[in-house]
């Protein structure tokens, strides 16, 4: 495929599948966050893989768990590819990561890296206000918030004031969890966020 094409089908907003020289060059690049002040739920990956770097959305490695299990939750409508991450925000969700530099595996990223990411994390939280924070992947999580011991689900202290949720990494690669645990507990998260709505107080 050539690369005027690539450039056409990527303005139209339709997917790429990235050679291998796209994937190398994806090294080390972010993606941008979707995210907007006064989000439902903010999910916060570990980190970009190559995949998602190259192509520049989110989860958008075939066989990601994450979109097929935001729509099993009922948080969307229909299955959202990658390419649409942007109509999340109509939803009331977002997307970050905890440390936004791709690599080919998270085992790349250094631990002194992954507490620098928690860090921007609460900052963020801090500046957009998400009602529930789910960091998606509990190995990170425990390295960035220093939590050895942390289970699955709610945790029992707050992001910067969000209700804060830890998932399983929903990579393909995660042979731990199926897809009827992934919507189990992503449907745990929008009952929260949605409780979590109703109890907070508007604006005056």
């Amino acid at each position: 495929m050539s690369a005027s094409t690539i450039a056409r089908r990527r303005a139209a907003g339709a997917p790429h599948r990235p050679t291998p020289e796209e994937l190398r060059a994806a090294r080390n690049k972010g993606v941008r966050d979707v995210i907007a002040p006064g989000l439902d739920v903010l999910f916060a990956g570990i980190n970009p893989g190559l995949y998602t770097a190259a192509v520049g959305h989110h989860f958008a490695r075939p066989g990601n768990r994450f979109w097929p299990a935001l729509h099993a939750a009922g948080f969307t409508a229909r299955l959202l590819a990658p390419h649409e991450e942007r109509d999340l925000l109509e939803a009331g969700c977002g997307i970050t990561n905890i440390v936004n530099r791709a690599t080919a595996e998270a085992g790349e990223l250094a631990p002194d890296e992954i507490v620098r990411g928690g860090r921007r994390l609460v900052a963020k939280v801090r500046r957009y206000r998400p009602r529930v924070v789910a960091v998606l992947g509990l190995t990170t999580y425990r390295v960035a918030f220093a939590q050895p011991r942390a289970p699955l689900g709610r945790q029992p202290h707050d992001i910067a004031g969000a209700a804060l949720w830890v998932l399983p990494n929903p990579s393909g690669l995660n042979a731990h969890f199926k897809p009827a645990d992934f919507t189990r507990l992503f449907r745990e998260v929008r009952e929260a966020a949605e409780n979590a709505s109703a109890k907070r107080k508007p604006c005056p």
